[in-house]
């Protein structure tokens, strides 16, 4: 009888935890506003993925090793829909940038191991933003290290082109051309307003020209050629 040695057992890569993206609605809200708005800044480089909460496993056959930023931004891999973000298989791309938000759940020994992970794994800026105490934390890399950012306030992102500014209520970021990023609410209400805007000026010049259509008409029953006015 021949035995037949067993196969090595089958590595799992868990596309979700079973916990939620967020803890609150301030937390979520700023994780969609800030994925979302770099997927718009970014919709037309197809090498720029960007994803939200997607689990991120650099080392391959080790699925215990991973992290799932609040927002993740790869450059140089393409845009599409993954489960995960397995680096061994992308060209050993890691994410440049990543995002967390705050919540009232995060530990002072959970973000110390998320620094030093994004650190180990070769993230280049980590932004931490607290909207409940309205603070901006950033990280930017130098050689093997993740340099805290001395002056955060009005911090222009080397990768991502955005400024950050504090007010005293909230954090405002901004794009090099001067769009601020908005909630999708916001977006809706501007496309909203610029609909708004256009259907008035097509109403008016379609009342204008109906003006000028009566006034021709009233010339030609008075027997007037309106080309002779000219």
């Amino acid at each position: 009888m021949v035995i037949t040695p067993n196969t090595a057992s089958e590595v799992i890569y868990l596309e979700s935890d079973g916990k939620p993206m967020a803890d609150n609605t301030k937390q979520f809200r700023w994780i969609v506003t800030i994925k979302e708005n770099l997927e718009i800044l970014f919709a037309s480089q197809l090498d720029v993925f960007i994803a939200g909460d997607l689990f991120w496993y650099p080392v391959k056959d080790n699925p215990n090793i991973k992290q799932a930023p609040d927002t993740l931004v790869v450059f140089g891999r393409p845009k599409g829909d993954r489960g995960y973000y397995k680096q061994f298989e992308e060209e050993n791309i890691p994410p440049q940038v990543v995002f967390e938000i705050l919540s009232p759940g995060n530990t002072t020994k959970e973000m110390a191991k998320k620094l030093l992970f994004y650190q180990r794994y070769g993230v280049e800026e980590y932004y931490i933003y607290d909207p409940d105490r309205n603070e901006l934390t950033g990280f930017l890399r130098s050689e093997d290290w993740l340099q805290e950012i001395n002056q955060i306030y009005g911090w222009i992102s080397p990768r991502l082109g955005i400024r950050f500014e504090l007010t005293p209520q909230t954090l405002e970021i901004y794009r090099l051309d001067g769009y601020k990023f908005l909630t999708p609410v916001e977006l809706d209400q501007i496309r909203t307003q610029e609909r708004q805007a256009k259907e008035a000026a097509l109403q008016q010049l379609q009342e204008e020209r109906q003006r000028y259509q009566d006034l021709l008409t009233r010339l030609q029953e008075r027997g007037i050629d309106p080309e002779q006015l000219l």
